[in-house]
């Protein structure tokens, strides 16, 4: 189911592009549940009724795939540029070992819904569901697939989502469906041979996403706006203020500080910071967003509802309400990012005074100053974390610049 970089060397120029997402045309108006690319020119989506889709040109064309199943599949991954899982309701798993061109049908040993999976080798993965009314279940593979074995776990609760962040830690997040909102999840420390429920997780709400940096710090996202961090392996859970209520799908990272949450009427956050503050960028898009898959930073692709398919070149552009184009900085530096008391602005005047402000997205300046000399170090321990812009105003012009406050 389901750049803002501002540099610490001393000769950067910042530089913006205008472009955020793009929209694709998938040619189908199937929910597409999956997104997973294995190179930037090779991807795969997944969604109803069966729908399995491939591109060799980074999204420009996309190609339907014989899944041989008439069977929602809510996910996809793949190993390598030609072996790929496909999982989905009534126990669905498929497997291809020619790039997608034939799909096989594996026995999973259950009719239960499978919503996510991930694979840690060639051989060892991992398939998250459940049905809501009995026990949901991890499936895990040791032989690419060939045979499951089922570990059962939280009656009356559906596993949503599944991550690892290396061969032997893992976690699981879903919902607990009598409650109809309990979020709940699940963490392996011996490579899935048990998984034991954390408690609490943080939320009351369903969760329908999960995904890990690094062994103890991983992020959730559900119901109402909820995503939720823990930087101590899953003891305690932390939330984060989305400023929306509307229902997160999908959350992952492209690296250990830019992260990515998406959801209903196209909504999607990004982080800078490892999640520390979340802000809305524009998607162009108000179809619901289910799946993110980031090649690395600045390239990445978000699928969604009614053959919904989004791609990003630039990190996926800006934060809502900052301008799509700042005048080249000519020199201007900021640096530590992100910063936490003081922050160093090198503004390269040599001669006169500046004036230095540090405004809201909204350009509202809530820190403004006189300096005189070529290197400024404010105290900004009294703005709330988050996303600012820098103006430095002198006889030489304006220098613009970004600031990230942790």
């Amino acid at each position: 189911m389901k750049k803002i970089l501002l540099a610490t060397g001393l000769s950067i120029v910042y530089t913006f592009a205008v472009a955020q997402w793009t929209t694709l045309s998938s040619g189908t108006s199937n929910h597409l549940a999956s997104v997973f690319f294995t190179s930037p020119e090779t991807g795969y989506v997944a969604g109803n009724s069966g729908t399995l889709l491939k591109t060799i040109n980074g999204g420009a064309d996309w190609i339907p795939l014989s899944s041989g199943t008439s069977e929602d599949l809510n996910a996809v991954c793949f190993i390598d540029g030609n072996t790929g899982f496909a999982a989905g309701n009534q126990g669905t798993l498929l497997k291809t070992t020619d790039g997608g061109s034939t799909w096989v049908p594996l026995s999973s040993g259950t009719t239960k819904i499978l919503n996510s999976l991930c694979f840690t080798t060639p051989d060892k993965g991992y398939v998250v569901g459940g049905d809501g009314f009995s026990s949901a279940c991890i499936l895990k593979t040791l032989d690419g697939g060939l045979t499951w074995t089922t570990t059962a776990l939280a009656s009356s609760t559906v596993f949503m989502s599944i991550c690892f962040a290396d061969e032997m830690t893992g976690y699981a997040a879903g919902i607990n469906v009598t409650a109809m909102r309990g979020g709940v999840i699940a963490k392996t420390t011996d490579g899935g041979e048990t998984w034991n429920i954390i408690q609490p997780s943080g939320t009351w709400y369903g969760l329908y996403s999960i995904d890990c940096t690094d062994a103890n710090t991983a992020f959730a996202a559900g119901m109402f706006g909820t995503l939720i961090k823990t930087t101590n392996g899953g003891a305690d859970w932390t939330s984060t203020l989305t400023g929306s209520s509307t229902n997160l799908d999908g959350v992952k990272f492209a690296d250990n500080l830019t992260g990515y949450a998406v959801g209903g009427l196209g909504l999607i956050l990004k982080t800078v910071d490892g999640g520390e503050y979340w802000g809305p960028l524009t998607s162009g898009s108000t179809n619901e967003l289910f799946s993110i898959h980031f090649l690395n930073p600045d390239t990445g692709y978000i699928s969604g509802i009614f053959g919904t398919i989004l791609k990003t070149t630039n990190g996926g552009g800006f934060f809502v309400g900052v301008p799509d184009r700042l005048p080249v900085s000519n020199g201007l530096i900021v640096y530590p990012l992100p910063a936490t008391d003081k922050v160093t602005i090198a503004t390269g005047e040599t001669a006169g005074s500046s004036l230095i402000e540090i405004n809201n997205l909204n350009g509202l300046p809530l820190i403004s100053y006189r300096h005189t000399g070529s290197r400024s170090v404010p105290d900004v321990s009294s703005l709330p974390a988050g996303y600012y812009l820098i103006r430095v105003i002198s006889d030489s012009g304006v220098k613009t610049g970004r600031l990230v406050k942790r």
